[in-house]
């Protein structure tokens, strides 16, 4: 099949990327939250990226902005998605939320529709024991920014079908990426290796190894990487990060996932990350 209307649910950070990812290869999206005010900020930031995307990615659709726009439902009515032919939910990882968003999807969904968990660290198996389709449930990490990112981390679940797996892969096949299937464990690949990296680089901000920049550049330059590890972080949300290793820790009981009191520092005072204006670094919002 090719899907032609998909549902994003939780309009942050994640949830914006993919809106713009998914009405740049044809498809429309209904994007819910609970939050007027995040679905007005995320309908300028939207815009924002339609405008400024083609000068990061070739690929971008030469199109009015109204026209982009015109594919996307903001809505704060989950009832809005019930002819969704695919979900993405990107909402806060906080098990309780999820469970009750997951208990509400699962009414509302036609039982044909596949979730794809757009999650950092917690479990599929376990979203999908609070459905009636725990065959129908996927989990399916987007980089941010999805549409500059070729490749999805996908997590199968111990009840996932091959038919969910398939759907999944159609759906990114649509959107021009490669999906990556790992099996289902807190944090899987990425995330149980880069927030390491990212937790670490802030223990040595802390110990007042190195500042910031020098941190970052140790990354860029020495490594190659493209972004450093607190740029990354403040990139996905400190308060994302942050919920994630305290996942990854509960988990494991692993001390390597225990999370770095200046991390829990700077989210307790309202520095985010780039969301806010203000986390490792300060942003011009």
């Amino acid at each position: 099949m090719e899907f032609k209307k998909v549902a994003v649910i939780g309009a942050g950070v994640m949830g914006i990327g993919v809106t713009v990812d998914l009405v740049f290869h044809d498809m429309e999206v209904v994007l819910v939250d609970n939050s007027k005010d995040s679905l007005e900020h995320a309908r300028a930031e939207i815009q924002k990226n339609i405008r400024f995307a083609p000068l990061l990615y070739k690929d971008a659709p030469k199109l009015p902005l109204e026209e982009v726009m015109d594919r996307i439902t903001f809505t704060l009515d989950m009832k809005d998605i019930k002819d969704c032919e695919f979900v993405v939910e990107n909402v806060t990882e906080d098990w309780e939320i999820k469970k009750a968003v997951y208990k509400e999807l699962d009414q509302i969904c036609k039982p044909e529709v596949c979730f794809g968990v757009d999650t950092s660290c917690l479990s599929i198996t376990k979203v999908a024991g609070v459905t009636n389709r725990p065959d129908r449930v996927i989990g399916i990490h987007f980089m941010n920014p999805s549409y500059l990112k070729p490749v999805v981390e996908v997590m199968r679940g111990f009840h996932t079908s091959e038919e969910c797996i398939d759907l999944s892969k159609q759906l990114l096949g649509q959107m021009n990426k490669e999906a990556i299937i790992v099996n289902d464990f807190p944090g899987f690949v990425s995330n149980r290796s880069s927030h390491i990296f990212m937790n670490e680089a802030i223990w040595t901000l802390q110990d007042g190894v190195a500042t910031p920049e020098q941190i970052d550049n140790i990354f860029k330059k020495c490594f190659g990487h493209k972004m450093g590890p607190l740029e990354t972080a403040d990139l996905i949300g400190l308060d994302t990060v942050m919920h994630s290793l305290d996942v990854l820790y509960e988990s494991y009981q692993d001390s390597k996932f225990r999370c770095c009191p200046l991390l829990r520092k700077l989210v307790d005072a309202g520095h985010l990350g780039r969301k806010s204006g203000k986390g490792i670094y300060e942003y011009n919002k």
